[in-house]
């Protein structure tokens, strides 16, 4: 097909801007409309037997959404035999170009594309679409930074079981990208979409995906037995929260991975860079409180209760004599003048217990020095000791010479 070629009457086209099996992608002008826009054209002999109906479903999926990251259908139809849909024109590249020439990506813009296609997902997931071929070819980046989710071709619809397009047992969609369930067989839903996303993730940030090996069965077994290698052993430069939120996008049960929109409001929080929990406000310093006051009851105290106009339910006090006065003022003496009195009381009871003990020690080591020298003394003797009769007279034995 030539260029400048008019569709429908509106869409002329311009240059080409992609191809693949199922067809080409050309950058046209709307001249009904006066913007640029992008045309898809289904090759006019297609020897795929579903390719018609994945057009026309791609038509049909995209055509239900309308969100700021999902690329936008504005129009289908067919001319001389060749299906054509018409599509929002994204002025940038692919994330597989962006891949080829940065290799890697820095978290910062990792985190925006996470945030963006996780928002474009949800979108699609709350439609009932799957998109099952979520790839860096199919993520597109316009000139300001916004993601935008292209090529539903293979979606399908969650509670459409024929919604597949393909035979028994076949795998539709990228074995590098692909969820382990799927890699069982099992229908795909949304958290497949989500474990999709976060190959393409881990493939941003360190430069390949998850799993590589040398046959597409290979890379299934992978998706099913192997744990990824966390990106920063690789060394790459990454917030331990990313890392970890990024190994549960790969879970590899779908119950464990978190929902398209639970990612897209965790990225766009910023909650990847890990900052730490905001602390609790510090609590107002407070003096420490005094050691209790003893109770006193008034009939202790030989002291009345005061009860003049004391209010129901309220707490009774007790007129107390003021420090100093040998008369009741009845005024409650101060915390640090009963501290005084205890202290003082403390003090005093220390005090008068060491000096009983300092004179107990002195008499009695007096008392066992008299003893002492008593009993040693040079003119005493067991011989002159007297001896009591058991009627307590005394009387003394002569003493043979």
């Amino acid at each position: 097909m030539k260029q400048q070629v008019l569709i429908a009457g509106r869409y002329r086209l311009n240059t080409t801007i992609g191809r693949g099996a199922m067809g080409e992608v050309w950058q046209a002008y709307d001249e009904l409309a006066g913007r640029p826009v992008a045309v898809k054209l289904l090759h006019s002999q297609n020897s795929e037997p579903t390719a018609t109906a994945r057009f026309r479903l791609e038509a049909q999926t995209a055509g239900r959404l309308s969100h700021p990251h999902v690329v936008g259908v504005l129009d289908f139809g067919e001319q001389e035999g060749r299906l054509y849909l018409v599509m929002e024109l994204v002025d940038g590249d692919s994330l597989a170009h962006v891949l080829t020439q940065a290799g890697s990506l820095p978290a910062e813009d990792v985190a925006r594309i996470a945030a963006h296609s996780a928002a474009g997902l949800t979108a699609a997931h709350e439609q009932g679409i799957v998109h099952r071929d979520i790839k860096p070819g199919n993520l597109l980046v316009d000139a300001d930074g916004s993601v935008k989710i292209g090529d539903f071709g293979i979606a399908h619809f969650v509670n459409d079981p024929n919604g597949a397009l393909t035979a028994t047992g076949q795998i539709v969609g990228t074995s590098l990208y692909i969820a382990p369930e799927r890699a069982l067989g099992q229908p795909a839903g949304p958290p497949s979409d989500v474990y999709s996303l976060g190959c393409v993730l881990y493939q941003l940030l360190t430069g390949n995906p998850p799993f590589r090996a040398s046959s597409p069965i290979a890379v299934l077994h992978h998706h099913l037995d192997t744990a990824p290698v966390p990106p920063r052993e690789l060394g790459v430069r990454i917030p331990p929260a990313f890392e970890n939120y990024l190994l549960g996008l790969l879970a590899k049960r779908p119950e464990d991975r978190p929902t398209a929109r639970q990612a897209a409001e965790w990225f766009g929080a910023g909650a990847w860079r890990g900052h730490p929990e905001p602390l609790p406000a510090a609590a107002p310093h407070r003096e420490p409180k005094p050691a209790p006051t003893p109770q006193v009851t008034a009939w202790d105290a030989g002291l009345a209760p005061r009860t003049n106009n004391t209010p129901a339910g309220s707490a009774t006090t007790y007129a107390f004599p003021s420090a100093g006065s040998g008369t009741g003022t009845g005024t409650t003496p101060s915390h640090r003048t009963r501290r005084r009195q205890r202290t003082g009381g403390r003090a005093g009871t220390v005090r008068r217990s060491r000096t009983v003990g300092t004179v107990a020690a002195v008499l009695i080591f007096l008392g066992a020095l008299l003893v002492g020298l008593a009993w040693f003394s040079p003119d005493h003797s067991s011989a002159d000791t007297p001896t009591t009769d058991p009627t307590g007279t005394t009387s003394s034995s002569p003493v043979t010479p």
